[in-house]
């Protein structure tokens, strides 16, 4: 079952009303540029500072609460959000802004739901600057879906392939507790992965090289200092290592989102958020991200946003969330497979949106 079943936001940047979206185990976000798919993913980006308690600084590094409620205070009074994940557990809080230009919890309740509602309050916390979830020593919480969710929520963002781009520079070796949302210590990553996961390690390799045929396997060296960097070899030429800025930006990439999706259960989060992985990659590429995608949702809940044509292709109807823009707001519905089988015998999903069957396309 998904990690978190439906899920409730007002007064969030776009998002204006949005009532008990269902989610599943992979969810694939569709829609016009600029139509709130990237502020969905955002919401579980401030989740995850919350989580750790730094919702302060992620508010000042957004803009401060004008840039984070629907339309800034004037419209929006308050921030409220509920997360519902099993019949036996609800998460509902409120933020409100501040004459000093915060953003605080006014609220935050954690308790039993019934029909996708909070109705018995098992722990609540009066509010201040930060969450109160990581200093509450209530078992009920602890043992429940809401902190190994949070916990484990990680948004990836691999767009960054530049001359400068952390994923290329050098990093420690012991830098390993879990990937980089941006990459920064894919080597160290890959590194223990083959060290530790060598059957998980082969995977990767593998599947890199589908993708890019002349990738032999990554060369792993420490300098003095500890410091290790992206290193690879090129097929017939196992003696000649390349640094990371010798491969192409797509090939980076699937390079991240392929050790990403195809480490091992345990060390993969609870719940993976991407915004448009597709980015720069072949449609070859992207058929085999649909693979890996689909197979880490075995395990895993993943929430992906994307303009692809290519990878919609290859979703299913019940996979996919389309997101439009309506008098100034974000709105969302999950297509149904029943409505659409007619369409479906003679059209791909892809063909269906780019004719604007399914909605999702500028207006």
């Amino acid at each position: 079952m998904p990690a978190l079943q439906s899920l409730t936001v007002t007064g969030y940047k776009s998002i204006r009303e949005l009532h008990a979206l269902e989610l599943r185990n992979l969810n694939v976000l569709i829609g016009a540029n600029g139509a709130g798919k990237s502020n969905f993913i955002g919401l579980f980006r401030m989740l995850a500072e919350m989580y750790e308690g730094r919702l302060q600084f992620y508010v000042q590094q957004q803009g401060g609460p004008d840039a984070l409620m629907h339309f800034s205070r004037k419209t929006t009074d308050s921030i409220h959000v509920e997360l519902i994940f099993d019949r036996f557990n609800a998460y509902v809080f409120d933020l409100i802004a501040t004459n000093d230009n915060r953003l605080i919890i006014s609220r935050e309740q954690f308790g039993a739901a019934e029909k996708g509602t909070l109705k018995a309050k098992l722990w609540y916390y009066e509010g201040g600057p930060e969450s109160g979830l990581n200093d509450a020593v209530s078992p009920v919480i602890q043992h429940s879906h809401i902190a190994s969710v949070l916990e484990g929520t990680r948004v990836y963002h691999f767009h960054d392939t530049g001359e400068k781009a952390k994923v290329k520079q050098s990093h420690a070796i012991n830098d390993t507790l879990r990937l980089k949302v941006d990459g920064a210590n894919l080597a160290a990553y890959l590194h223990m992965l083959k060290t530790e996961h060598a059957d998980s390690y082969s995977q990767i390799v593998d599947t890199v090289r589908l993708v890019a045929p002349f990738f032999d396997d990554f060369v792993f060296r420490t300098d003095p200092t500890s410091k290790i960097q992206l290193e690879w070899t090129e097929r017939g030429d196992p003696d000649t290592p390349f640094t990371a800025h010798a491969l192409s930006d797509g090939t980076l990439r699937f390079i991240c989102l392929s050790t990403l999706l195809l480490q091992p259960w345990d060390l993969m989060p609870a719940t993976i958020l991407i915004d448009e992985p597709e980015l720069g990659l072949h449609p070859y590429a992207i058929n085999l991200l649909a693979d890996l995608l689909k197979r880490a949702s075995e395990q895993k809940q993943l929430i992906v946003s994307t303009q692809s044509v290519e990878l919609l292709n290859r979703m299913e109807p019940e996979d996919v969330i389309v997101v439009d823009r309506k008098d100034n707001a974000s709105t969302f519905h999950r297509l149904d497979a029943t409505q659409l089988q007619d369409w479906l015998d003679d059209y791909s999903l892809g063909d269906l949106w780019k004719q604007n069957v399914l909605g999702g396309r500028p207006a």
